[in-house]
This record gives structure tokens, C-alpha cells and sequence, in this order.
């Protein structure tokens, strides 16, 4: 009988392996259809929905570090992975986006995010990454760039600077970025803030549930150099918040000048 009972034991523990796997596998290939449906998905988005056109790539460095810096805006953040795609293709270098963890935990979008480029938010804002001779982009307005009324579109928040700390301390360029047609797509209408208290989110917005077909632009400006690392503390902490300021008005100079080429946000 213990034989017996022995024999019945391993093979349970042989078939609940074996069932674990072909469920690990399952589960692995369901996440990469739905990673691939996420990507065909943007680039109708991009191509066809959007039409989006992009200017001033030749302006990244096509070597060492630098640092994107770019507007944050509509009401769920398209524009990281809209711009991310424009990076992916034009470009035979990886984009790394710090994100908040946030973004991690949907499933699918999560998981092509990090395959993608994203990395985990923390105080150094990539400085491995930039170390190590790469792009690293970042949206300094933070979650607060999405939750501007759509009245105030385009009307960049303050740019938080611990990204212009990090540029000066790996003595990389910050490159502006504008990003138009976010606003229109995704307009922010308001907020459910019971619906944010459910699903455990910093809001919850209201707004349209397809984007709509804005005319995006993306367009990339002249480099801003970093200046040479002063030795003491205060003197980085300051030539960090000129770099900010610096950074800051030049998106906003950008973001600007092209909304001024678009008759219509619909064309």
C-alpha cells in the first residue's frame, strides 16, 4: 500500500509540474498577443488615427548621453508611448523612460513598457543609463501635466529639476521636446474621484473614452549644453536650476511655435 500510495504521490506531483508549466506558458503567450495587439494598436494610432509628424530627430545626439525632456499632456499619458514609438523608429538608439510605478501594474501595457525602454522611477532619473552613454527621456511636469483642465492646455507646469541635477551631474545635454495633439485627443474634462479611490490611482479622469483623431506633432529642438560640473554643492544645485529654467522655456517655446502650424487641431 505505501508503494501504491507513493506511486499515486509522484505522479500528482508529475502532473501538477507539468500542468504548472503548460499554465506558465499559456499565460506567456496570452501576455505576447497582447503586448503585440498594444503595439499594432499604437501604430494605427500613430500612422493613421493621429498622422502624426515628426521633425528635428537629426537634433539627438547620435552618440553619448543626453537627456529628453519633453511635455507631459492628455488625459492618460499616450505621449510617453507615442513618443517612445517616434524614438523606436527613427533612431538606432533605445529611449529609457523612467516611470512611475504606476504604470507597471496594468497588465500588458505594463509589461510592453518595460520591454520598450521604461525603467523603474527613481531619485537618479537614469543616471546608470546616461553613465553609460544613453538617451534617457523623462517628462519633468509629472503626473500634474495630465491633470490640467483642458482650458490650460499646453500651459506647461513647473518642471520639477531633479532631472537637470542629473544632467549636470553626467555632464549630458538636455534636448526639448514638444509634444501637440495630446490635449485634443485625450482632453482632460475633469476627474471621478470615487473611481480613484477603487482602483487605487492618483485620479481618475474624465474624458472621452477613444481618443479623438487630433493631428499630433512631435518635434525636437536644438540641444541645451550642460555646463561644466562646478565642485561644490551650492554651485550645482544652482547651475542645475538654470539648466531647469533653461530646459523649461525652451519647450514652451516649442510647444508654442508649433501649435501656431496647426489651422485646426482636426486636420
Amino acid at each position: 500500500m505505501r508503494e501504491w500510495g507513493s506511486f499515486v504521490s509522484e505522479s500528482m506531483t508529475d502532473v501538477i509540474e507539468v500542468a504548472g508549466a503548460e499554465l506558465r506558458n499559456v499565460k506567456r503567450l496570452v501576455a505576447d498577443a497582447g503586448e503585440g495587439a498594444w503595439d499594432r494598436f499604437l501604430d494605427w494610432l500613430v500612422d493613421d488615427y493621429f498622422r502624426l509628424e515628426v521633425a528635428g530627430l537629426e537634433n539627438i545626439p547620435a552618440e553619448g548621453p543626453a537627456v529628453v525632456v519633453a511635455n507631459h499632456s492628455g488625459a492618460w499619458g499616450l505621449d510617453a508611448f507615442v513618443l517612445q514609438k517616434v524614438f523606436a523608429r527613427g533612431l538606432a538608439r533605445p529611449l529609457r523612460v523612467p516611470a512611475a510605478p504606476l504604470v507597471f501594474r496594468f497588465p500588458v501595457v505594463g509589461a510592453y513598457a518595460r520591454k520598450k525602454g521604461a525603467i523603474p522611477l527613481d531619485p537618479t532619473l537614469g543616471m546608470e543609463h546616461l553613465t553609460a552613454g544613453e538617451l534617457v527621456g523623462v517628462f519633468p511636469e509629472g503626473i500634474s501635466g495630465l491633470e490640467k483642465p483642458f482650458r490650460k492646455r499646453y500651459q506647461l507646469r513647473p518642471f520639477s529639476p531633479g532631472f537637470a541635477v542629473t544632467a549636470v551631474r553626467a555632464g549630458a545635454p538636455v534636448v526639448p521636446v514638444s509634444v501637440i495633439g495630446a490635449e485634443e485627443a485625450c482632453p482632460r474634462l475633469g476627474e471621478i474621484p470615487a473611481l480613484a479611490r477603487l482602483l487605487d490611482l492618483p485620479c481618475f479622469p474624465l474624458t472621452t473614452v477613444f481618443p479623438l483623431p487630433a493631428k499630433w506633432l512631435v518635434t525636437v529642438g536644438e540641444p541645451i549644453p550642460a555646463p561644466p560640473r562646478p565642485e561644490s554643492y551650492t554651485a550645482r544645485a544652482a547651475a542645475a536650476r538654470r539648466l531647469c529654467a533653461a530646459s523649461q522655456a525652451a519647450v514652451q517655446a516649442l510647444v508654442d511655435r508649433e501649435r501656431r502650424r496647426r489651422d485646426t487641431p482636426f486636420w
